[in-house]
């Protein structure tokens, strides 16, 4: 098979979808590897490091999408990506369907093959693919959130951790999972008041035996919520239902109960967003602000760390792109469970239910595709 990797356009994306011990791999499985000119170097690896572990360097991305049987990507495909996406061919990436009609409705189109890292899925429930990026979206978030709470960049002018004598930060969590404990461990480790909601009971017992002792659980409900937010320096989203679009937790005329200048870091953004006032933004221009209270709302957080994303990243998708690349994405399917959930749309059809539900369009049962 044919793998193609693309450099990734999106605003400030520095991530790559293979390093170059991925490209060894395939070869060693008897694949050929195109790589896009400068793929590599936002994430530190060069053009020279590809060649000597037997990639193919294309000038022209037309020509890697073009050749390739598979494409694997970081990030979804973006408008001018999308007359290049062909029919039957693999695409393996972030897709978030359910956050874009046009990106869904583009990629049906297409009629390519369409296996999202976001939905693969554990027979636990777990999400190995979305796993370290969640880990590192969620530490980046109370890292962006103490630095949008400094006065100068329209925050209250907080520091996260006090100093004696002056009260530390109060920052919520909203959800307790990968992205929600780790942003909970990086405000906590910063000294702020923090406080995790959750609606897993069994899930906050645990996190209440094993968080530090400046974290609390709480059961989250509308009246908690709307209780915490006046004493509330910042609020990190972390919800999530995989493939679905995200709840709005915290609606708009919630903000009326904050104080001027706290902040919001929507981390579900790229599944929508759980602020009813949240609209993605770019790490060129990351935020702004509604009724005094700054947002946050990068779609592609773990770009801004590109070395630690990418190694991350390719140490968990490089198993499952080998599995497609060795037998096809039928039989690669069809052998792993796991896999199978990845695949959102084949063949111009929706056989990812929630997909299908968040736009109101037709579902097909995948194995119809199979």
């Amino acid at each position: 098979m044919i793998i193609g990797v693309p450099k990734e356009i999106k605003t400030h994306e520095s991530r790559v979808s293979i390093q170059p011990g991925g490209v060894l791999q395939l070869k060693r499985n008897g694949h050929e590897v195109l790589v896009e000119k400068g793929a590599g170097v936002g994430s530190g690896f060069t053009d020279e490091m590809y060649i000597e572990r037997g990639a193919t360097i294309i000038d022209d991305v037309k020509e890697v999408w073009s050749k390739a049987d598979m494409i694997m990507k970081v990030k979804e495909p973006i408008e001018v990506e999308y007359p290049l996406m062909k029919e039957g061919q693999i695409i393996f990436t972030y897709f978030h369907f359910a956050a874009s009609q046009e990106l869904t409705e583009a990629v049906m189109k297409s009629k390519c093959i369409a296996i999202a890292y976001e939905t693969v899925e554990k027979a636990d429930r777990s999400l190995p693919l979305l796993v370290p990026m969640s880990e590192v979206a969620g530490r980046m978030a109370a890292q962006e959130g103490a630095k949008y709470l400094e006065k100068a960049t329209g925050g209250r002018g907080v520091l996260m951790g006090g100093i004696p004598g002056v009260p530390a930060a109060n920052v919520i969590v909203l959800g307790g999972g990968i992205v929600g404990v780790n942003a909970a461990k990086i405000a906590a480790g910063m000294g702020a008041n923090t406080t995790i909601l959750d609606i897993n009971i069994p899930r906050l017992r645990y996190l209440d035996d094993v968080m530090p002792k400046n974290v609390r659980t709480l059961y989250s409900t509308e009246g908690t919520i709307r209780n915490l937010l006046p004493t509330t320096d910042l609020i990190i989203g972390a919800v999530l239902i995989p493939g679905a679009k995200a709840p709005s937790l915290i609606r708009r005329d919630m903000l009326k109960e904050m104080r001027p200048g706290t902040v919001m870091v929507d981390v579900a953004i790229d599944q929508g967003g759980c602020f009813e006032t949240s609209k993605a933004t770019t790490h060129n221009d990351p935020i702004y602000i509604i009724d005094d209270v700054v947002h946050y709302c990068v779609a592609n957080m773990p770009g801004a760390v590109p070395y630690t994303s990418t190694l991350g990243l390719t140490n968990v998708t490089m198993p499952y792109a080998v599995q497609i690349a060795n037998k096809g994405w039928k039989k690669a399917l069809a052998d792993d469970a796991e896999l199978k959930k990845g695949l959102n749309i084949a063949n111009g059809k929706i056989v990812y239910k929630d997909v299908a539900s968040a736009f109101d369009m037709e579902y097909t049962p995948i194995e119809e595709v199979m």
